[in-house]
């Protein structure tokens, strides 16, 4: 496919996935009573956040990494994409973006918003970043590089820990 073709074809793909956001419906949030009004610049704020987000698909993972250039790992994945796409500084590994963020109702899920996983055996272990219909960005191992995956699938639902926001 021609690379005109293909950045035509992610767009599209991009746009129909954000069209959808928040039509799935997400896990239980354990009766938790959390955050859920938001404005409408915060969602879209979120919605450029995600839309940064899928333009990093498929770039290399590296342990510590922050810059598409090395690659990235779950945390500076995440701190890149907020400070490219709308200005926000988060900083840290997973659990300290976990302090810096307020939970959020995942009836209320919104693109940009921030998920949670303990992948390690410690809590806030692993981010990424909710990009709409149940899916999310994050830079998961050397292996696959930065990709997308449902929140529904088997390992990462097993292991997540909760919805956060820092827009609004």
């Amino acid at each position: 496919m021609k690379p005109i073709h293909r950045v035509a074809a992610t767009a599209t793909a991009m746009a129909l996935l954000l069209q959808g956001c928040g039509t799935t419906a997400p896990p239980s949030s354990g009766g938790r009573s959390t955050l859920t009004v938001r404005s409408e610049h915060s969602a879209q704020l979120g919605s450029d956040v995600a839309l940064y987000a899928m333009s990093m698909l498929d770039q290399s993972y590296r342990w510590g990494g922050k810059a598409a250039q090395g690659g990235f790992d779950c945390s500076g994945l995440v701190s890149h994409v907020f400070r490219e796409a709308a200005g926000v500084d988060l900083r840290g590994n997973a659990a300290a973006m976990s302090r810096q963020s307020r939970p959020v109702d995942l009836a209320a899920l919104q693109a940009g918003d921030l998920l949670f996983f303990n992948t390690l055996g410690q809590p806030s272990s692993h981010v990424g970043v909710y990009v709409g219909q149940g899916q999310f960005v994050h830079a998961a191992n050397e292996r696959s590089g930065v990709r997308m995956d449902r929140l529904g699938n088997r390992y990462y639902a097993a292991r997540f820990e909760g919805a956060k926001t820092v827009l609004d």
